[in-house]
């Protein structure tokens, strides 16, 4: 049986991008060390290159880069080290390190030696990141379901602005098809569907009955995508604390405790809790729309800057996500110039490495230019994160580059009126954005701009490199 000395578990909300950055980093890192490493990646497609439980048993140490929920219940007793996906991918050679040092925690156990005396790269997960992990490990499960339906929504719009409406001259049955009963279905299990995995997460299968019922009760109730991240967390929390409040039965009665006493109880407090609740997140929910919507209108210029920057600036990560999933909330809600700004400040990104390298070729390897190229891809299907190795080398100059390009893209976007339906798909949704044109335009100007200085930044480093 082949063993590893080192296994690890990768996993970002998206399941697209970091995933695979983070694993392709900590493969070569213990490669470089001569150190054998097994890495199981949690993408879209599901769970591949699984760990067996021979495996895990056989290895040193565990090194979990993800935010979102791996089973981490698997390596209980072994020296585990948490942390958020992209430390995966920046900082691969100091995890591997930190492993065969033995630093982390015993998963399940007392918290063992530190790689750092604070709560860093390395050692026992923080609450805050705990949270975070819980939240999107709902919005992974959540996102094809938003992509599915906003883009069936969207083709819909293709046969008419009414076209699902009977009272219109312009309905059509396929159209309705696609925008009611299709597509309408698929987006309005986003609340449900998020609150439902944000629960399993923290309390596995059995909570998540009562995140799903919470997060209906959310949808019913008024206060929407909000409101179901707190009933994806209160059903959560709830079953934990039915686990302990039920302790005292014996183990034989572990199958009525799953199948009866955790969902009938979970689904009651939860319930209650929504009910009391739904009506002031309903009215914080409606609040919040009118206030993007009045600053839509009012303020475009410091709109897109705020989403700009907020898209550029950890391209996938938590900021990131924040973003692009208050602009599928308030798709949901039918608001779909809010969601044109978000998608062309995270299309410009990866366009920006496209235009340094391609203008100013010589100052690039030849990795990074073919990196360029990929990134043209990766950037017109609405795919951010191929711009993180160009913003790793240089951050500090690179960063708030990618931020100008998306700020200029994402104003120019709002002040000319986009609107784009579809909460994915970068440049395959054309046909159903209002105002393609001046869309492309926007994110083209931005990407040119910034991708320009970016470019002279690296002349710079070039001639300075040259000169001593």
């Amino acid at each position: 049986m082949l063993t590893y000395k080192l296994i690890a578990a990768t996993g970002c909300p998206t399941g697209i991008a970091h995933t695979f950055m983070a694993q392709e980093a900590l493969e070569k890192a213990a490669k470089q060390k001569g150190v054998s490493i097994k890495v199981e990646t949690h993408g879209q497609i599901g769970v591949e290159n699984e760990l067996t439980a021979a495996e895990i048993a056989a290895a040193d140490a565990v090194i979990i880069a993800a935010d979102k929920d791996v089973q981490a219940e698997r390596f209980t007793g072994k020296r585990v080290i948490s942390v958020p996906v992209a430390e995966g991918i920046r900082n691969a050679d100091q995890l591997i390190a930190d492993a065969l040092a033995g630093k982390g925690t015993i998963q399940g156990g007392e918290a063992a030696a530190r790689a750092e005396e604070q709560n860093t790269a390395t050692g026992k997960e923080s609450i805050g990141h705990q949270i975070y992990k819980h939240l999107m490990n709902g919005v992974s499960r959540m996102l094809p379901f938003v992509v599915a339906g906003g883009v069936l929504v969207a083709v819909s719009f293709l046969f008419g602005i009414y076209s699902y409406d009977p009272e219109s001259s312009q309905y059509n049955w396929f159209a309705a098809l696609l925008n009611t009963d299709i597509g309408g279905v698929a987006m309005n299990m986003m609340t449900p569907v998020l609150a439902a995995f944000i629960a399993e997460s923290i309390a596995k299968r059995s909570g998540f009955v009562a995140g799903m019922v919470g997060g209906l009760m959310a949808v019913n109730g008024g206060s929407g995508f909000l409101g179901g991240i707190i009933a994806g967390f209160v059903a959560g929390y709830i079953v934990l604390a039915l686990g302990k409040a039920f302790a005292f039965l014996p183990k034989s009665l572990d199958g009525l405790k799953a199948i009866f006493l955790y969902p009938v109880f979970g689904v009651l407090f939860t319930g209650l809790i929504m009910a009391l609740i739904n009506a002031p997140m309903a009215w914080v929910n409606e609040s919040l729309m009118a206030w993007l919507a009045a600053f839509e209108n009012a303020n475009p210029l410091i709109l897109g800057i705020i989403i700009g920057c907020m898209s550029a600036f950890d391209m996938g990560g938590p900021v990131n996500k924040a973003a692009y999933v208050t602009g599928t909330a308030l798709l949901a809600q039918g608001n779909t110039t809010f969601m044109a700004g978000v998608s062309a400040a995270c299309i410009a990104p990866p366009l920006i490495t496209f235009v340094a390298t391609t203008v100013f070729r010589k100052y690039y390897s030849e990795e990074d230019r073919n990196a360029g190229i990929a990134n043209l891809i990766l950037g017109s299907t609405h795919i951010t994160e191929g711009a993180i190795p160009f913003a790793a080398k240089d951050p500090l100059r690179i960063l708030p580059t990618f931020m100008l390009g998306s700020s200029i893209a994402a104003v120019l976007t709002y002040m000319w009126k986009v609107r784009v339906p579809a909460p994915h798909g970068g440049f395959l949704v054309l046909p159903v954005v209002t105002h393609a044109f001046l869309w492309v335009l926007a994110i083209g100007i931005g990407s040119i701009v910034a991708g320009i200085i970016m470019g002279l930044i690296e002349k710079s480093k070039a001639d300075k490199a040259a000169s001593v």
